[in-house]
């Protein structure tokens, strides 16, 4: 305990002077160090950021000034692996466990955590409770301070469908706590740069926060210029992305679409075209993936057409343009890609293409919210089902080996109140509650927001609970706001996105 108080009392300006020694900054920006005081006291805490903010600084250095291990679980194996070379530049003690690692790489990092020789380790909700990790972190003599989950809003977006694991992360304090000696505390961060406020209180439900503090800002980027325009027809679609990345000259962009399959396709029509740029999807190799992070980081490559996942945790300043040749379901997901751009503070554009809400002429977009709709409905049909074959307390791998989707179903379960964790790997179903329907409030959102007239900061300001600061606005920096639509103020000088197909 004498350890952790002596960090508990560390100054501000001792803290400051470990933020310029280990990355060169000379100070916080605001709330960053209320952020890293608060994880050194060992406190829960929620908290939302905008993306480019500078989130990881604020786990990172409380983790590396205390002698014992800060968890980190993380989404993605490309975001773990950016984070833990950019600690290992800095000849900072961390490190990654993933499933695709090299055995005796694999074999070296469990050595490390158990002569208590890291100070982060990364890894997946997945690895975290595999038996061979969770049998290791619970070892007496391994210190644990702290469990961080990063990209927290992937917990609400995949924990009842295709994540199950980030459900049960809330039980895993307890069964690590009693693991180990004395009065062992354990702090919950959670990160995002997206939650409105009912993902606030899922995350903070499903944690089991314990008076968490809350660090909440706002995702509005006066920098960013937001865009909506139809594309009526496939072809159209494709040449109005065509003369959009011809419009940006040399600078730098991301295009996002929603599937592997259709990165590969128009990876490969632009290539046709004349551009280099690459598909990047999470069925890429670590080094594949790697070498397209490379490339677009030094500038070799002008832009790349990715799935969801590139871009979390990378760190370029300089994109100016996001386009969104498919839409994401969510606005979550939106916020999140949109954000990538302008990170410097300086101009940038954000432009969707969208089809015609009837669909008739390319009725791809309808097409894919209808199937995301028809998958949840069939898990909670499932899950639903399930209720009533499953003995009243079990084991989720149990579960999972005689039921296909067993451990969803158990995860759909929990979200609707009908189960609850007795620790990371066995439940109990509380029968008295009846399951909730599943919730297509967030979808339909996302529509919503296409279709909007109104200025399109500030639907996104009232979704994601920041009604106060939405009344500053139109803001002048979305189509709306430039045409006339958007309510109240003047628009500021426009930034022109016009394309023609």
């Amino acid at each position: 305990m004498k350890k952790h108080q002596k960090y508990e009392d560390k100054s501000l300006d001792t803290v400051r002077e470990a933020l310029r020694r280990i990355w060169g900054y000379e100070d916080f920006r605001s709330p960053q160090g209320e952020i890293v005081q608060s994880l050194l006291r060992r406190q829960d805490a929620l908290i939302v950021l905008p993306t480019g903010g500078g989130k990881s600084i604020c786990f990172q250095l409380p983790a590396l000034l205390q002698s014992g291990l800060t968890l980190v679980v993380s989404p993605l194996v490309a975001l773990m692996e950016n984070q833990v070379q950019e600690l290992r530049d800095r000849r900072q003690r961390g490190a990654l466990l993933h499933s695709q690692m090299d055995k005796q790489e694999r074999k070296k990092t469990l050595l490390a955590l158990e002569r208590n020789q890291l100070r982060l380790l990364y890894l997946s909700p997945e690895t975290l409770l595999s038996e061979s990790v969770w049998q290791r972190l619970c070892q007496p003599e391994v210190q644990i301070n702290g469990l961080i989950l990063d990209e927290a809003h992937c917990l609400v977006q995949w924990g009842d469908t295709f994540r199950p694991a980030y459900r049960r992360l809330g039980a895993a304090r307890k069964s690590l706590q009693q693991s180990k000696p004395g009065k062992t505390k354990i702090a919950i961060a959670a990160f995002t740069a997206t939650a409105d406020p009912a993902a606030q209180r899922t995350i903070q439900n499903v944690l089991q926060l314990q008076k968490p503090k809350r660090f909440l800002l706002s995702p509005y980027r006066a920098n960013l210029d937001l865009n909506v325009k139809i594309a009526w027809t496939p072809r159209s679609r494709r040449q109005q992305l065509l003369n959009f990345i011809r419009k940006q000259k040399y600078t730098t962009g991301l295009v996002y679409v929603r599937s592997r399959a259709y990165s590969e396709r128009l990876a490969a029509w632009l290539g046709e075209c004349g551009y280099a740029t690459s598909a990047y999807h999470a069925g890429l190799s670590a080094e594949e993936r790697r070498l397209i992070e490379s490339a677009w980081l030094s500038g070799k490559m002008q832009f790349v057409v990715c799935t969801s996942g590139f871009g979390m945790g990378i760190n370029k300043p300089d994109v100016r343009w996001v386009i969104h040749f498919q839409v994401p379901a969510l606005l979550s997901e939106y916020i999140q890609e949109v954000g990538r751009a302008g990170r410097d503070g300086k101009p940038a554009l954000a432009l969707s293409l969208v089809s015609e809400c009837t669909g008739w002429l390319d009725p791809e977009d309808k097409q894919r919210r209808q199937l995301l709709v028809s998958k949840q409905r069939s898990l909670y049909r499932q899950a639903q089902g399930l209720a009533k074959k499953l003995p009243q307390q079990g084991s989720v791998q149990e579960v999972a080996e005689q039921f296909r989707d067993g451990a969803i179903a158990l995860s759909v379960l929990h979200r609707a109140g009908q189960l609850q964790w007795k620790d990371p790997f066995h439940y109990a179903i509380q029968p008295s509650r009846s399951l909730v329907k599943a919730n297509f409030d967030a979808i339909e959102q996302m529509t919503q927001y296409l279709k909007t007239r109104r200025c399109r900061w500030q639907f996104l300001l009232e979704a994601f609970g920041f009604p106060q600061e939405a009344k500053t606005l139109p803001c002048g920096h979305c189509d709306n706001c430039r045409s006339g639509f958007g309510l109240g103020r003047q628009a500021r000088s426009p930034v022109s996105v016009e394309t023609k197909g």
